[in-house]
């Protein structure tokens, strides 16, 4: 099946953290790390998406051997549309990924469900 005739198997948006970490960055980093999103909303690539837990997962670039991350979690609660929100972004300096990072996207995440949750459910 030829890819762009093929359906994205989830949607992206980014908290306001996310957001602003990809705007100071180049403009080349930043094309880079979109196109990797878009990549893996089509193909399962581990390189690109890869899970960290039971519920944080990051987007990875490798541009000029510095590593980019974002930090992101799945939101399946309506049926028709599958979204990944990104909550913060990182440039990596070491191997392990910051325990303060897993953390923080962890608790962005809590209150994206807590802000996010209809009063009546």
């Amino acid at each position: 099946m030829n890819n762009n005739l093929q359906k994205p198997k989830f949607s992206v948006e980014f908290l306001e953290e996310a957001a602003e970490f990809l705007e100071l960055l180049d403009e080349k980093v930043r094309v880079k790390i979109i196109y990797n999103i878009t990549k893996s909303r089509y193909s399962n690539d581990k390189e690109l998406f890869k899970k960290l837990n039971d519920e944080i997962w990051e987007f990875r670039t490798l541009y000029k051997n510095i590593q980019y991350r974002l930090f992101a979690f799945w939101d399946k609660r309506v049926s028709t549309e599958t979204l990944i929100v990104c909550t913060h972004g990182i440039i990596k300096k070491s191997e392990k990924t910051p325990q303060d990072d897993l953390n923080k996207a962890a608790s962005l995440r809590k209150l994206y469900f807590i802000l996010n949750t209809p009063k009546n459910e």
